[in-house]
């Protein structure tokens, strides 16, 4: 059933706020001029995608999302959107939607989930926002998910998914885009699927390209390494100098922090404030959720997140759209091998060579980014990461795990 909030008396910390930080932040940030799309947003979350259009000049309208805890963040941060708690019983989106925006669930796609496909019973809730677009043809509509749909099930999730947007009327692109394009220290490789029945969205998502950027190096250990401590035997999750992909879950069934090899040689973990930084959203953005659940849970919220600054991305070049680049681009062959872009514009689908960065924004180094105090990772997690690597056949930077031994002997004495 529709639910408004009945006690929002705050005005919204979204739209106004976000005009203020238009005009503070220079002109690269300034609103393009351009169609204003009315969006829904299905599977809203926390509002990463949602935000990023406002800032982008576009107007939510309506929200869907289940979670208790995403609820009371969207209830406080768009108290004067309107908001659904089941798309299985949602009739249709408002009159006016231009734009229905869908984050669908990831957890039967992911490689830390049950890979169980479109078959399984979260993200086979996709099958509702066609039910949902078929009553109501929005012009545009933006999905996003993780890059292991791609190879899912021999890429049949990808062609489930295309063919239904192809027998609607729609015209689609995708492309995988890394969130350190847009100067988060976090390596986040995402699906962006963005399907028109009246517009070209390759001049959405293939009008910026900065070129593929090389891997950092770890030469000693000058740079702070996020990795997850509830891995270990069949990988870590590394990167350099940023931090591994926030998740919702993790191996050990609950929703974790990475951690964090320091410069100095401590194992740390990052405060949550930082982390919703690391998605593109204000410090503390999701502190409403501990009124309905516990403040563990705001990890889960995060983790499943769209980060911020993607959609703003895609958000201002639907206002102003640019010059599809000249790309290379080939015919793909059957559906069992999607690409990191591809596109159904002209006769066919066709593979498109081009990078995970349409741009490369300077981004600081992960330890300076870190505003808020750091834990100390706890003898008990440490521990069991140290545990799991003597057992891993697994290749580790040098001085690893002598760090983590050490870190095991500080913080158990």
């Amino acid at each position: 059933m529709s639910r408004q909030s009945a006690s929002r008396s705050s005005v919204s910390q979204v739209e106004l706020p976000l005009r203020l930080e238009q005009k503070k932040s220079g002109a690269s940030d300034e609103v393009p001029d351009g169609v204003v799309h009315r969006v829904a947003g299905l599977f809203a979350g926390i509002g990463g995608v949602e935000r990023g259009l406002a800032r982008a000049g576009h107007e939510a309208l309506f929200f869907c999302e289940n979670d208790p805890g995403a609820m009371a963040v969207l209830e406080d941060r768009f108290s004067h959107v309107s908001l659904h708690d089941d798309i299985r019983t949602l009739k249709r989106v408002p009159d006016g939607t231009s734009l229905v925006v869908a984050g669908f669930p990831c957890q039967d796609l992911s490689q830390a989930g049950t890979t169980k496909g479109l078959a399984g019973a979260r993200s086979g809730l996709v099958g509702e926002v066609f039910r949902l677009i078929e009553k109501h043809r929005t012009s545009w509509v933006l999905l996003e998910n993780v890059p292991f749909m791609l190879q899912l099930g021999q890429g049949e999730a990808m062609h489930v998914i295309t063919s239904r947007l192809e027998a609607l009327g729609y015209r689609w692109a995708y492309r995988v885009v890394d969130s350190r394009a847009f100067g988060l220290p976090q390596r986040r490789r995402r699906v962006y699927l963005l399907a028109s029945l009246e517009g070209d969205p390759r001049n959405v998502l293939f009008a910026d390209e900065a070129g593929a950027q090389p891997e950092p190096l770890l030469n000693g250990h000058p740079v702070a390494c996020g990795f997850y401590w509830t891995e270990g035997l069949r990988g870590l999750g590394w990167a350099v100098d940023a931090v591994p992909t926030l998740k919702g879950g993790s191996g050990i069934g609950i929703p974790s922090p990475p951690a964090i090899w320091m410069p100095d040689g401590s194992l740390v973990t990052p405060d949550i404030r930082d982390a919703e930084r690391l998605q593109g959203f204000p410090a503390n953005w999701t502190r409403t959720a501990e009124t309905v659940v516990k403040k563990g849970a705001r990890w889960k919220l995060v983790g499943n997140a769209v980060s911020v600054p993607a959609a703003v991305w895609i958000g201002r070049r639907m206002r102003k759209p640019g010059r599809l680049l000249d790309l290379p681009v080939m015919p793909m062959q059957g559906h069992r091998k999607w690409p990191t872009a591809a596109w159904n514009v002209g006769q066919g689908r066709h593979v498109v060579s081009i990078s995970e960065w349409p741009m490369r924004r300077a981004t600081p180094p992960l330890n300076e980014f870190l505003k808020y105090a750091v834990v100390p990772l706890s003898a008990k997690a440490t521990g069991g990461f140290l545990e799991r690597t003597r057992r891993a056949k697994l290749r580790f930077p040098h001085g690893f795990i002598h760090a983590v031994e050490r870190h095991l002997a500080t913080v158990s004495g």
